[in-house]
């Protein structure tokens, strides 16, 4: 994120990270079992959500999953590539015939009535094996998993750029909390430079 906590312009622009910081980013997707974006983020970038910004060999990409409760993915998604295994988590309220078309190239997991139930979501994803997960957003999304209390870890690439402006879009975002007493706190674990940005890694405390 920029330095006043921004991670996308308010027409979408998010070239942020140095080229230290992506080949960071893509070290930490080859550890993990699972990736996962929100829609907003899969229909503004229409990321791959693979390892490829490093050396790529004796070891499986990690799962890609979406949280889109209305299944609103793109049949021609790049996420939808058979680079790696794909799964799309909506809502009871979803398309069933879109469901059926993203069901040809992806696994899709329902839960939740007009929202996809995170809580549920991370059980299920539980039950299939998967157990480390890296969340990259976007800004709903990330607020919604730390809410719930879905969060061990917050990991920070904190870039020397300011971007201002209040329709920019925040590290996170929603419905926050009116109290400070309320919010989600953080011990910090470790910082370094890296190129010209800064990392700050957090443990999150339940």
């Amino acid at each position: 994120m920029t330095l006043d906590g921004k991670i996308a312009t308010r027409i979408g622009s998010s070239e942020i990270s140095g080229p230290e910081d992506l080949e960071r980013v893509h070290q930490l997707r080859k550890k993990v079992d699972a990736i996962m974006v929100g829609i907003n983020t899969l229909l503004a970038d229409d990321p791959r959500l693979t390892v490829h910004k490093i050396p790529s060999k004796d070891f499986d990409n990690p799962t890609r999953i979406v949280v889109d409760s209305n299944a609103r993915t793109p049949l021609n998604a790049r996420i939808l590539s058979n680079d790696a295994p794909t799964i799309i988590a909506v809502s009871k309220k979803s398309s069933p015939h879109k469901i059926k078309e993203l069901e040809k190239k992806a696994e899709v997991i329902i839960t939740g009535e007009t929202q996809v139930d995170m809580v549920q979501l991370m059980e299920k994803l539980k039950n299939n094996g998967l157990n480390s997960l890296m969340l990259e957003g976007g800004s709903t999304l990330n607020f919604s998993m730390l809410k719930n209390g879905l969060v061990d870890e917050v990991k920070i690439c904190i870039a020397p750029m300011i971007v201002g402006g209040n329709d920019a879009i925040t590290l996170v975002g929603g419905h926050g909390f009116s109290y400070m007493a309320d919010s989600i706190k953080l011990e910090l674990k470790n910082s370094y430079n890296l190129g010209k940005d800064i990392i700050l890694e957090y443990k999150v405390l339940k």
